[in-house]
């Protein structure tokens, strides 16, 4: 091919195009080109969001930010992403920093998985981020403060605040060094299990002895429950037999309830009432017996006969007796 100014011309314009090409997909223009879908975000600041800017999910870049336009008090971020990237409907956007540089960029999370996936024209919920100016404020102020800090604790201010302590040890230094002294002493003691203190941390005695102690009280706590299950059921029982009672059932609930078992106790009582007063009136047989002296009299001497008779008996045999006893039949 010759060297001509029409060749030089043509490898211009393609250098030129190629250029052109290589500037649009860095700045992000070149997705004009590319068929996706468009989603919107609503910010109330874009914190030097660019057009061309990364948009990306779990870090992988789906697409670039189309075009940035205020509408309604915000900032309103259209999204220019790939098809194959399913972003649902209840998926958050969010600015975040790729670096100190203001390098920024549109993090779309993946939403629920059971979500809607969201079509063309749809609008994201938005997560706003601290403003990296602000950010920067306030690692300032903390600077300055941490900076105030330090001066209050250098030079002649130092001297002032620890001056008044190292008089003190100064003019104490006897008196701390026998303390010392005697805290060593008294922690070497209790090392070798001298004393109470050391008795107790050293030997198991005290140990063993709580040990029976919680054992016995363990015990007494058990038995306390048991009496204490004991009264309960007493008391149930007590309560049904109340219940049982006061429902009719039984002796003493029909004593209680029955009338006209009370009416034939009544009745029975002044029966045995009337008895007794002719009893002592000397009524009657057994009235005649308990007051009449007549009567005891008699049976004394029907005793006296009786026994007269035995002792006659005793001296007759058998025989005598058998036939004395045929006599009286016959």
């Amino acid at each position: 091919m010759k060297d001509t100014i029409e060749s030089r011309l043509g490898i211009f314009f393609i250098l030129a195009i190629f250029a052109a090409l290589v500037i649009l997909e860095s700045l992000g223009s070149f997705a004009f080109f590319q068929r996706g879908y468009h989603l919107h975000a609503l910010f109330k600041n874009v914190q030097e969001l660019k057009v061309g800017d990364s948009v990306k999910m779990g870090g992988v870049p789906v697409g670039r930010v189309e075009s940035i336009t205020l509408a309604d008090a915000v900032a309103q971020v259209t999204m220019n992403l790939d098809r194959k990237a399913v972003v649902k409907l209840d998926s958050k956007a969010t600015i975040k920093f790729a670096g100190l540089m203001g390098q920024n960029y549109v993090s779309i999370d993946f939403g629920t998985p059971n979500g809607v996936k969201a079509e063309e024209g749809a609008t994201l919920q938005s997560v706003e981020q601290p403003d990296l100016s602000a950010l920067m404020g306030k690692i300032d102020s903390v600077a300055t403060g941490v900076e105030n800090l330090t001066k209050t604790f250098s030079g002649e201010q130092l001297d002032k605040l620890l001056g008044p302590l190292t008089d003190f040890i100064k003019n104490n230094q006897t008196n701390l060094s026998a303390t010392i002294g005697n805290i060593k002493t008294v922690s070497d003691n209790i090392a070798q299990g001298k004393g109470t203190m050391g008795r107790l941390i050293n030997q198991d005695d005290l140990y063993n002895t709580a040990l029976t102690t919680v054992s016995n009280f363990q015990s007494t706590s058990v038995e306390i429950k048991q009496a204490a299950d004991d009264a309960r059921a007493l008391l149930a029982g007590a309560k049904e037999v109340v219940n049982q009672v006061n429902a009719g059932q039984g002796t003493i609930g029909k004593l209680v309830k029955d009338e006209a078992l009370y009416h034939q106790t009544t009745e029975s009582m002044t029966n045995l009432n009337q008895i007794l007063q002719k009893i002592n009136r000397g009524d009657g047989t057994v009235g005649k017996l308990i007051n009449d002296d007549s009567t005891l009299k008699n049976v004394k001497l029907s005793l006296q006969k009786l026994d007269k008779a035995t002792e006659s008996l005793e001296d007759t045999g058998p025989l005598s007796i058998l036939g004395t006893m045929v006599n009286s039949l016959f």
